[in-house]
């Protein structure tokens, strides 16, 4: 969306909250590894996390 309405202030907010979307990512799967029984296999299972064949 800030691409689309030509914002840079939009763009560089953007920017800055795909990396904390990834960290978050990658805490609630530790956190579900840890607490989660079977979470383990099934994550071995599905091969993308939040983007069908990207990541």
């Amino acid at each position: 969306m800030p691409l689309v309405l030509a914002s840079p202030i939009s763009f560089a907010i953007m920017l800055l909250y795909i990396p904390l979307i990834v960290i978050r990512i990658k805490n609630e799967e530790k956190v579900l590894e840890e607490g989660l029984e079977g979470y383990k296999e099934y994550k071995s299972r599905v091969k993308y996390r939040a983007i069908p064949f990207i990541w």
